[in-house]
């Protein structure tokens, strides 16, 4: 950032400095070449007037107006003749002496001009002298010091280097305040991230004020959370599996070593003993199967077969293949079906989930209860709905329902036969087809689930 900075900064500054000092000199090169050859041309024209050059008796006054005009505009004033020999010169360095300089031999070759000369730092400007036939009879050189303009050349750059070191160390601790207010924030977020990727999940960005790095911080902590959730629902779903798999384990090892300590054990305790070690292996493999289902439902690993599926019939298939235990328990199993209704989906899939809800519904509801199933849709949406007037589901409760191996009343569960994984796999299935599910219910006064299923399916 430091680099960056006095690249962006510094550079034109310095550019600029550079680029208004050669301006500034240029100009008054320019001004000044022009008003010397205004002086030397004004000089030669009234010399030219007045007769001085050849005119003895003028001679005196002629100096006299020179030695003015050269302190007047603060120059040297040479005038030489044709030959180039010096007539008069306002410094008295060399007088009656050849005096051919470059600028006097271009005026007597019958043109003006001017020259800075830089390692004197003065300029030369020459101006011919002509008489009334047009002929060159002499010439004036007029040198002015330049030294002025170079000395407030060089002032200037001496300011603009002084103003671009000045800004040179405002920029250094610019960048190292805006370093602390950016890289601070950054580092501290960075540092919450090595120990959270470390396993440290308690870990929280704090957060001041408010801009792009409490966002971020917001963003890290909301992710944090998530993980830390997740981790507890993986500890909790581990420990789960491992208390239902160890249930009918214990059962199925009392059992047997039963059969193993006794002697001459009566073939009817046999039976009565193999039954039950073949319920809990029955239990077992259940739990098993509802486990793969769930694996099979992970959204970052399920694939879906989709195919167009007639809601209706779905559901009538399941009713006729849940109906016996219906019967069994003397419930009444209806359906409705307000439209024919068909949508893009999982068959497979989806018939496993509300099949889920219908089981559970004639599991809950005492004997004499009813279970009913009713079938609807708009133009987007199929809405799936089963009712039963079994236990039901206290408020508390439902939010926990989808959960895996969750049960309302554990006792009442394992008299059923139920894993607890039921309710997740519908919500799972549920949530593959980017649909919905709700529970209305009051505790003893049955329950209602309520499925949202789009009809055609958003990739």
């Amino acid at each position: 950032m430091l680099i960056t900075y006095l690249i962006i900064g510094i550079v034109p500054m310095l550019y600029f400095s550079y680029n208004t000092t050669k301006t500034l000199q240029g100009y008054f090169e320019d001004k000044n070449e022009k008003e010397v050859l205004y002086q030397a041309n004004k000089i030669a024209g009234n010399i030219q007037k007045a007769g001085y050059l050849y005119d003895i008796e003028k001679r005196e006054q002629f100096w006299k107006d020179l030695d003015e005009r050269s302190v007047e505009e603060n120059c040297r004033i040479v005038v030489v003749d044709k030959d180039g020999y010096v007539v008069a010169d306002t410094n008295g360095l060399v007088n009656g002496r050849l005096f051919l300089v470059p600028e006097i031999m271009v005026a007597l070759a019958g043109r003006d001009e001017a020259n800075l000369r830089k390692d004197e730092k003065a300029i030369y400007a020459s101006a011919y002298i002509e008489d009334q036939s047009s002929n060159k009879i002499g010439a004036v050189l007029v040198v002015s010091s330049f030294a002025d303009v170079y000395n407030l050349t060089d002032e200037i750059s001496q300011k603009w280097v002084i103003t671009t070191l000045l800004i040179i160390i405002i920029v250094i601790f610019l960048v190292i305040f805006m370093s602390q207010i950016i890289f601070g924030p950054l580092k501290n977020i960075l540092n919450t991230i090595k120990k959270i990727s470390a396993g440290q999940l308690h870990q929280r960005i704090e957060l001041k004020g408010k801009n792009e790095f409490t966002e971020l911080g917001d963003a890290v902590n909301n992710m944090t959370k998530r993980l830390e959730e997740v981790d507890k629902s993986r500890q909790e779903f581990v420990s789960n599996v491992s208390h239902e798999l160890k249930t009918p384990l214990s059962s199925i090892k009392v059992l047997s070593e039963s059969l193993i300590l006794q002697e001459n054990v009566p073939e009817e305790v046999y039976k009565e003993f193999l039954q039950d070690i073949s319920s809990e292996i029955d239990r077992m493999t259940n739990i098993v199967n509802d486990l793969l289902a769930l694996v099979k439902n992970d959204p970052n690993q399920s694939k879906l077969k989709i195919t167009e599926i007639d809601i209706n019939k779905m559901l009538r298939d399941i009713i006729k293949r849940l109906s016996p235990l219906a019967k069994e328990k003397g419930i009444e199993l209806d359906f409705d079906a307000a439209k024919d209704v068909k949508i893009k989906g999982d068959e497979v899939k989806l018939s496993l989930a509300i099949s889920n809800l219908i089981d559970n519904g004639i599991k809950y509801t005492p004997e004499g209860g009813s279970v009913s199933v009713k079938v609807d849709s708009d133009s987007k949406s199929c809405f799936i709905s089963v009712k039963d007037t079994g236990v039901g589901i206290s408020k508390e409760e439902q939010s926990r329902v989808f959960e895996r191996f969750y049960r309302v009343d554990k006792t009442r569960d394992r008299e059923t036969g139920g894993t607890g994984l039921g309710l997740a796999i519908t919500h799972s299935v549920i949530m593959l087809h980017n649909g919905s599910i709700k529970i209305e219910s009051e505790e003893n006064e049955g329950a209602t689930f309520n499925v949202k299923l789009p009809i055609e399916r958003e990739v």
